[in-house]
């Protein structure tokens, strides 16, 4: 077949065809406004300029000390500087970085080391315990390097070769720009939690990474020079490509070491923070907060929630502070969110509870996201958009990972069809819009009869007294499962009984829909703010 006339004497060069990649934004940034704030931690105050030197002398310090490009560079870091410089200037230098979830034991650590091939890692001295005891199970060390954080303790314990701002000063702040020479060269890998066998290690690039980091400002209409607040862990889909994202909007950092609901209400109102993210468990801080540490805030905040559906009567709480919010859907797999409940002017006129639970819904697709769908798995047809019928969620487009590490098996899997398989059951609204009923392994089956988890939690949040809620299958001789509630009651609603749930439940839903039981308890959670409910599942079990 003969190529077509636009095909001929038109070749890809260096003039008109480059590797995609978010290193790209912090370069552009750092040129055009270098005296612009960059990061705030603190007493630290840092511009785009300074910011970018540190990242290059990161970047010319590893390669000084023998890591090559390709290989493995890990951080078990709060939300600190060093932590948002990582994302810089360790793809910088050609490697890939690995943020380590800081909630982790050394036994979870030393594995994804390993399985990393990790050569070099920067800790935090509040894990340094757990990273000593981690590399001590390690045949092959990884180069050490303690990052101090004077906000943690001025004198915390050091147990590497070199402190990170020695390693720094080992660098050249000119070490060169490079892109990556091919788009599709791995910038990170993440874990998943592992809560079914070993965690598996979801590989990025460096085109997926830019990608959603242009989304994320998309999706937001973020202006130039946003203010953010790091609520959300840069360890967590690398802060949701974020870190990448405020460097393409020449924003502000502000790092927060630990997420508590009166410091995050505080540095919104004083350092005049417009975007944040995090989990529902994030908002429900701060709609709970006693009247006297709640503020006011004279200028426009938003922020995206994702991790759960969130609960209505959150979303409606949140907004009554004056918090806008969006609603975002994603996985470690998909470098984040990439759906998002997109906004329609007409819905502005509606009551605020209403407006909450149209904003509960997961939405449609990122602008970067190729195609999503809610089909079959197993013939990959798409279900009626009928708001009904339940089916998996699938996802394709450049912001699908790469694959598993070291797992051809499970990356076949996850990506059979041309699709990637989410696990998440969800209906199809006639108005394109999708919103999930449960992850596969949650939905509760009931005398045949399918309960949605997350239908429940909603009937129980919105009960006064309910703090947080959430819900599991029991086993159960005569229905096979029924639903089992756990339930953290607000300060001053002790005398609320089990039997109270339940009536307020079945006043809300179809009667076999009403958990069977109520336990009273602490949730447990992740780092990230999810509820652990394979930890429930086991309690309800030995109920």
């Amino acid at each position: 077949m003969s190529q077509s006339i636009f095909e001929q004497g038109l070749p890809k060069t260096p003039a008109n065809h480059v590797a995609l990649s978010p290193l790209t934004f912090i370069e552009r940034t750092a040129s055009v406004y270098p005296d612009y704030p960059a990061v705030v931690h603190g007493e630290i105050r840092r511009d785009w300029g300074t910011t970018w030197e540190r990242c290059r002398r990161l970047a010319s310090a590893l390669e000084k000390r023998g890591i090559q490009s390709g290989e493995t560079v890990a951080a078990m870091l709060p939300n600190v500087p060093a932590m948002f410089e990582a994302h810089f200037g360790v793809p910088l230098a050609g490697c890939v970085l690995n943020t380590l979830n800081i909630r982790l034991d050394a036994e979870a650590i030393a594995y994804m080391l390993e399985h990393g091939e990790a050569k070099a890692i920067l800790v935090d001295p509040e894990f340094a315990d757990v990273i000593e005891e981690a590399v001590s199970k390690l045949a092959n060390k990884p180069l050490i390097i303690d990052v101090a954080d004077e906000q943690f303790m001025p004198d915390g314990r050091t147990i590497g070769e070199l402190a990170y701002e020695a390693l720094l000063a080992e660098g050249d702040p000119s070490y060169p720009y490079r892109l990556p020479e091919d788009e599709w060269q791995a910038i990170s890998l993440n874990y998943t939690s592992g809560t079914t066998g070993k965690p598996k290690g979801v590989v990025y690039h460096h085109r997926g990474a830019y990608l959603n980091a242009v989304s994320n400002i998309l999706v937001w209409a973020m202006p130039h020079h946003p203010v953010y607040l790091w609520t959300l862990p840069m360890f967590h889909c690398n802060g949701w490509c974020f870190p990448w994202t405020i460097a393409a909007a020449a924003g502000t950092n502000i790092c927060l070491r630990k997420v508590e609901a009166k410091k995050v209400m505080d540095l919104i109102a004083d350092e005049q923070v417009s975007h944040f993210s995090g989990a529902p468990i994030v908002l429900n801080g701060l709609v709970n907060l006693p009247a006297e540490d709640k503020r006011t805030f004279d200028h426009p905040v938003k922020v995206t929630t994702a991790g759960a559906a969130p609960p209505a009567s959150v979303i409606a709480g949140v907004e009554k502070l004056g918090i806008d919010v969006t609603h975002v859907y994603g996985l470690t797999e998909v470098y984040g969110p990439v759906t998002s409940c997109a906004w329609r002017d007409a819905w502005d006129e509606l009551p605020i509870e209403e407006r909450a639970k149209i904003k509960s819904r997961q939405g449609v697709r990122y602008h970067m996201l190729e195609a999503l769908c809610v089909a079959d798995p197993n013939t990959l047809e798409p279900v009626p958009k009928d708001g009904e019928t339940i089916g998996e969620i699938l996802m394709r487009g450049n912001n699908v990972m790469k694959g598993y590490l070291k797992n051809e098996a499970a990356t076949e899997q996850a990506l059979e069809g041309g699709w990637y398989h989410t696990g998440d059951l969800a209906v199809w609204h006639s108005d394109g819009y999708i919103e999930i009923k449960d992850r596969s392994k949650d939905i509760i089956i009931s005398g045949g009869e399918n309960i949605s988890t997350i239908e429940v939690e909603d009937a129980i949040y919105s009960h006064p007294a309910v703090e947080e809620a959430a819900v599991v299958a029991k086993p159960d001789e005569k229905w096979g499962e029924v639903p089992c509630a756990f339930v953290k009651l607000k300060v001053g609603y002790d005398e609320v009984t089990e039997q109270q749930i339940i009536d307020h439940c079945r006043a809300h839903l179809a009667r076999f829909k009403a958990p069977k039981a109520v336990i009273f308890t602490e949730l447990p959670k992740t780092s990230t703010g999810k509820i652990q409910k394979f930890v429930l599942r086991e309690e309800a079990r030995n109920q």
